[in-house]
């Protein structure tokens, strides 16, 4: 409050220009914080949020209040400095070194600003994660083996965000403010000796374009999927404004036609042109986007942890929400504060074992308990490959995504359950819009209000989005009001404590009480209408390969694009006159041009190799930079080698055109 007060004294365009009655009001509330000097036990506010309240009182009011009152201010702003305990690289850091940075302004200390600017500056680079190929990995953690000289707090190689060494996706709560506060500095020190140099800004905006943004719908709506504990916030899902795009601008022309089109999305509403597929293989996530519409997978392995901690109360059911999500937008708003009734055993894209309840908050975050997790992409396709193991439940199976321009795949198989109770796969759960309709035995209905179930349905249509079943299925959907609190999911003393009732929009498939060896497959269809859907429901361009606990795979007959995951080193009948045997586990794409294959894409998600080895049943002889290809003529086998990404890229997809 004393920030608002302050801003409207000093505001000419305020009624309270000057105001001495505001001006006293102010002093007697910064009086009353220095004489009681209140100490709150989370230590973000004694570190970060109260003395970047009060440096913002002093830079506005400071050299019209009282100097013995001011100088009495200055211990509690200087909690906030570079050497203090919760400086850690990373997000707050760089907070901390902004609000300390503010203050030696006011206080005129030129020798100090140029070291913490200094400083400021040199946070903008990729760290080094403390992945198998630096000796560190959890388990040796736990035994209390750490190698700590790599770090890892920070922007990832790839561009995502951690903020701890637990290899969570930060992106859009720590990762945010981080890339907002040097944008903050990049502003004002533009033109001054202090402006960065331009590597650094280059950084910044590969770092706001390719992580930031492409973690968000359009770039403009937070993707539920890479939220964490602050799904419990009401308004967490609100879109960005257009500020850091347009301060960027303002320092540099480096991709600046990109930099405006993400301006004009959070401005003025502009479709956007932008069709991406990327993996941020630190992180275990994936996103996708066409310009009608976006969706990502997010997982975890043994290289990372499934979720953020519950701190602070926050996030209490949180569970689940790494296990394969998989959420879809064509507005950007489909899941907005869903999250009080949400049903958090019902994750969009995840397979959970159905639980009386789930466990404590502290056991929410766990590290994941198998190596294959992964995604191959060369920028505008992609698949994604996911081997659970929940590390909640006696629960395994495998999960794939393939993802094309007007759908993608889903197929999960060997799933399979130690205990006597139900598991489920949800296909999505979102806010109702509108009238959900179901083709079963190719007749159509609209259906009531309630939650039923469903034999031989052929597709399912809510909200522009199409679910269809390559195979009749015996399918679950509820479309009713669901009842819940923001106080059941946050504890947090300004959480709403009053009943809220929504309606939402449920699908899912029911595996079985103890399933063994079970499997579904279906084909979301984003941005579609219902007359799409009755004319063209049955997906003839795709055809779904394999999917076996050994070989997962679909084709796009279309596109001229087969993707494929091999669990183990197999053998795969695409075509009559095709056919792909890859030596070794990984994920590997063909896309075809004039029927002959024209580019491959692999990746070793185990991040083991350092070579990936193939065949494919077509001559070509060619040899690149970094690979080559040999023709067998006793085989009618070409045997193509590729090498594969190193150090901080080992887990990064690589593409070769032939």
């Amino acid at each position: 409050n004393m920030v608002v007060l302050a801003r409207a004294y000093n505001s000419k365009s305020s009624k309270f220009y000057k105001n001495k009655s505001v001006k006293n009001t102010i002093e007697q509330a910064l009086k009353n914080w220095v004489d009681n000097d209140y100490i709150c036990d989370n230590w973000w506010h004694n570190q970060i949020g109260t003395p970047n309240n009060l440096v913002h009182v002093m830079l506005l009011i400071g050299d019209e209040l009282p100097k013995d009152l001011v100088e009495k201010t200055q211990p509690i702003i200087g909690r906030a400095q570079i050497d203090a305990p919760g400086a850690r690289p990373g997000g707050d850091r760089i907070k901390i070194a902004g609000i300390q940075a503010k203050n030696l302004l006011f206080i005129g200390d030129r020798e100090t600003f140029d070291k913490v600017i200094e400083v400021i500056e040199n946070e903008i680079k990729y760290v080094e994660w403390i992945g198998r190929e630096y000796g560190y990995t959890y388990r040796l953690h736990q035994a209390g083996f750490v190698n700590r000289s790599a770090g890892g707090r920070g922007i990832q190689y790839g561009n995502s965000f951690h903020h701890r060494i637990d290899g969570v996706n930060n992106t859009l709560s720590y990762g945010l403010g981080y890339a907002d506060t040097f944008v903050e500095w990049a502003v004002y020190t533009a033109g001054t000796k202090y402006s960065f140099a331009p590597d650094k800004l280059e950084r910044l905006v590969d770092y706001f374009l390719d992580g930031i943004c492409k973690t968000a719908v359009y770039g403009k709506f937070p993707d539920p999927g890479a939220k964490n504990r602050s799904v419990s916030r009401p308004g967490t899902l609100r879109p960005y404004n257009a500020e850091t795009a347009e301060n960027l601008l303002l320092t540099t022309n480096y991709r600046k036609n990109e930099l405006q089109e993400i301006a004009d999305i959070r401005n003025k509403g502009t479709k956007p042109t932008v069709s991406h597929a990327t993996f941020f293989w630190n992180t275990e996530y994936f996103s996708y986007q066409r310009p009608d519409w976006f969706t990502s997978v997010r997982m975890y392995s043994t290289r990372n942890h499934n979720m953020e901690e519950p701190y602070n109360s926050e996030g209490l059911l949180n569970h689940h929400r790494g296990d394969g999500a998989n959420h879809i937008s064509r507005t950007g708003d489909e899941y907005y504060d869903i999250f009080p009734v949400f049903d958090y055993q019902k994750v969009p894209g995840a397979t959970i074992m159905q639980k009386e309840n789930l466990p404590p908050p502290t056991q929410i975050q766990k590290l994941g308990e198998t190596d294959f997790v992964g995604a191959v992409v060369d920028g505008i396709y992609g698949a994604v490959a996911f081997d659970f193991k929940s590390p909640h439940d006696p629960l395994i199976a495998r999960k794939s995504w393939f993802f094309f321009d007007e759908e993608y795949v889903c197929l999960g198989t060997g799933i399979s359950c130690k205990q006597q109770l139900p598991v489920v796969t949800t296909i999505n759960q979102c806010l109702l819009r509108g009238d959900v309709t179901l083709s079963a035995n190719n007749r159509k209905s609209v259906i009531e209000k309630g939650e039923k179930q469903f034999e031989r349905v052929d597709w399912v249509f809510h909200d522009g989005i199409g679910y269809v079943f390559p195979e009749p299925a015996k399918i679950q959907l509820k479309n009713d009001v669901a009842t819940g609190s923001w106080w059941n999911i946050s504890k947090q003393s300004d959480s709403p404590k009053g009943e809220i009732s929504m309606n939402v929009f449920m699908l899912w498939i029911n595996h079985g009480t103890r399933p063994s060896d079970e499997s579904y497959q279906y084909i979301v269809v984003p941005a579609t209408s219902l007359k799409k859907m009755e004319q063209n429901s049955s997906k003839k361009n795709i055809v779904i390969l394999a999917n076996s606990p050994e070989i997962q795979a679909a084709m796009n007959t279309n596109l001229g694009i087969c993707q494929a995951v091999f669990y183990k080193g197999g053998e795969l009948e695409i075509a009559e006159n095709l056919k792909l045997v890859s030596d070794n586990p990984g994920i590997v794409m063909l896309k075809m041009k004039n029927k002959k294959i024209d580019e491959i894409s692999v990746t070793d998600p185990n991040r083991e190799l350092t070579r990936f080895n193939l065949s494919v049943s077509a001559k070509i002889e060619k040899n690149g930079e970094n690979f080559n290809a040999v023709w067998n003529e006793n085989s009618g086998l070409t045997h193509i080698s590729i090498d594969l990404p190193a150090d901080n890229y080992t887990g990064e997809s690589v593409t070769i055109n032939l």
